[in-house]
């Protein structure tokens, strides 16, 4: 937790350890999943952007991808621009704060994982179980339409598919949050912290994060029921539009306003 702990100067509150979870409510914490595609001599881009809210009073999970070629405000860069560049311009801590702005909520962690390493996280906890919508085939890997269980590197394979899936990037989404949610189920069900350990330990050199230990074992023992439940959440009526000849996807305002209406909700801990 040491080598992968890197602190962000942030409002974070701290996570309560309640005395008995029937007097006191925990609060809900929001994180944001950057999966990174490192390049040689470049800083990387966030290929993966994933929101996730926490409600441990609701028990339940809301996971919602953000499309990487989004046109938004980089937030500290002063241009508008796709957000999965904003991890090039300033790291975690832009790629964090352009994130809030788009979504107009507050995000109280970060976690950053190499692409690769994804393979290492899927393998240590045994593979992962999904259901396929459709029969397809790359380079080194089939995948039969039905239900599946994939080694490391196949569930990379299969989140990095998008050419030839008939919905495009946003097929890749569903798919990213299909495979985060397997590995959430199979990190709940981790009987104690020492395996949980050994899985940080391994990919110790390809995850930062800026939640640090005490944090981490208070999630492990009073959040991780919120996984239970996993609502998926993604923009679906965008548009795509060509700015000085490029590419890049354009939310529709109102459903971006419910999106953040139900995120702040989710993490609103009122009855």
């Amino acid at each position: 937790m040491k080598e992968i702990y890197e602190p962000i100067e942030r409002n974070v509150p701290d996570l309560p350890v309640p005395t008995t979870p029937k007097t006191e409510k925990l609060e809900p914490i929001s994180l944001l999943v950057l999966g990174i595609d490192e390049r040689e001599n470049d800083t990387g881009r966030s290929d993966t952007m994933v929101v996730m809210t926490v409600n441990p009073t609701s028990a339940s999970t809301k996971l919602l991808s953000i499309p990487r070629d989004t046109y938004t405000e980089i937030v500290g860069k002063d241009v508008h621009d796709k957000i999965n560049h904003a991890y090039s311009f300033g790291g975690a801590e832009m790629a964090l704060a352009s994130t809030e702005k788009l979504l107009d909520i507050s995000i109280d962690y970060v976690v950053q994982i190499d692409m690769e390493s994804f393979v290492e996280i899927v393998d240590i906890l045994g593979g992962i179980d999904v259901t396929n919508a459709f029969s397809f085939q790359t380079e080194v890997h089939e995948y039969p339409e039905g239900a599946l269980h994939l080694s490391g590197e196949q569930a990379l394979d299969y989140v990095r598919m998008r050419y030839d899936d008939p919905n495009g990037d946003f097929g890749r989404q569903e798919r990213q949050k299909q495979v985060m949610q397997a590995v959430l189920d199979k990190t709940a069900e981790v009987p104690s912290l020492f395996k949980f350990d050994a899985l940080l330990d391994t990919v110790a050199d390809h995850v930062t994060t800026n939640i640090n230990y005490s944090e981490v074992k208070q999630m492990h023992s009073n959040y991780r029921q919120a996984f239970n439940q996993i609502d998926t959440l993604q923009f679906i009526k965008g548009s795509g539009a060509t700015v000085d000849g490029v590419w890049y996807y354009m939310m529709d305002d109102n459903e971006l306003a419910a999106v953040s209406e139900e995120l702040k909700n989710h993490l609103s801990n009122e009855d």
